[in-house]
């Protein structure tokens, strides 16, 4: 055969080799389907394949039924529009205005973490309020409605109970007070407390509460929160003389880096001691706002 093929197609004898090995691999792949009918019949039975798929068939017919049974068996909360406080209703009134489930476990979920509106205008930045939800829902939001007042709205039937009156509003001297001073005011934890206590002494004192927004972790909502429930007392600042101060006396103020540190010493050394504010604005390295930050903590 060799011979014959080299005559007619001029073969080497390691084309030939590679020509029988192909034909022989292509003879097995051939065969592999009727021997592995002939080792497992049970396996290659049409009927078999037949009834195992009608039964997966029948499988996923029945689970998507009782997906639309237990879907239609859920309780649907009718919608209904009622004057509400966002920061008192759960998760079954937020259904009631008209959020689906998903969404009304979002916002209570964000109430159960400590989380508040301050504003109409709040509700806003939660996601799952779109704009045309919030629209709707605009004319019947009222911050601070009562909580009797809500739950009466909520269910007619609901009696309203007497309260003492409201203590004295409560006012904690930011600038003495120690951590759990800070930590009887309604939105301070023990991390806050800590965190204002720290920076208080980093700074040389608080001359205005808007100086806590510099706290790592306290952004503008948690400001307004605490702000009406602090006092800024009448505490002399710790001031720092900057013709006299070292390196590290200045290291650890949070107004200053390292870099505008050594250019107000290097300052000093070349141009004499500072007399007033003035002066220090000739240090090209600090800014306008870093001198405005700084100035009730130097003195010359």
């Amino acid at each position: 055969m060799r011979k014959w093929l080299s005559s007619y197609f001029n073969f080497s004898k390691r084309e030939y080799n590679g020509l029988l090995a192909m034909v022989v691999l292509i003879a097995l792949i051939r065969a592999i389907p009727a021997v592995y009918s002939f080792f497992f019949p049970e396996l290659t039975n049409p009927e078999t394949e037949r009834l195992a798929i009608n039964k997966l068939s029948w499988m996923k017919s029945d689970k998507e039924a009782a997906h639309r049974q237990q879907k239609m068996e859920a309780p649907v909360l009718k919608s209904t529009l009622f004057n509400f406080d966002p920061n008192l209703i759960d998760a079954d009134d937020w259904q009631r205005l008209g959020l689906s489930a998903k969404q009304a476990g979002v916002m209570a979920r964000y109430k159960g973490k400590g989380g508040r509106y301050f504003k109409k205008e709040d509700l806003q930045k939660m996601y799952v309020i779109s704009p045309e939800m919030y629209e709707r829902l605009i004319p019947y939001i009222s911050i601070g409605l009562g909580k009797d007042r809500q739950r009466q709205q909520l269910n007619p039937e609901y009696t309203a109970k007497n309260y003492p009156a409201q203590q004295k509003p409560l006012s904690i001297p930011l600038n003495t007070a120690d951590t759990l001073q800070l930590m009887e005011v309604r939105g301070i934890g023990p991390a806050f407390a800590r965190r204002i206590c720290n920076y208080r002494q980093r700074l040389g004192g608080f001359y205005k509460k808007e100086q806590l927004l510099e706290i790592y972790g306290l952004d503008s909502l948690k400001y307004a929160e605490i702000k009406d429930q602090l006092s800024l007392d009448d505490l002399v600042l710790t001031t720092i003389n900057l013709n006299t101060a070292l390196f590290d006396d200045l290291k650890n103020h949070p107004y200053l880096k390292y870099k505008q540190i050594n250019a107000i010493i290097q300052f000093r050394k070349q141009h004499g001691n500072y007399g007033n504010i003035a002066d220090l604005r000739k240090v090209a390295i600090l800014s306008a706002e870093t001198i405005e930050k700084l100035a009730p903590y130097i003195s010359f």
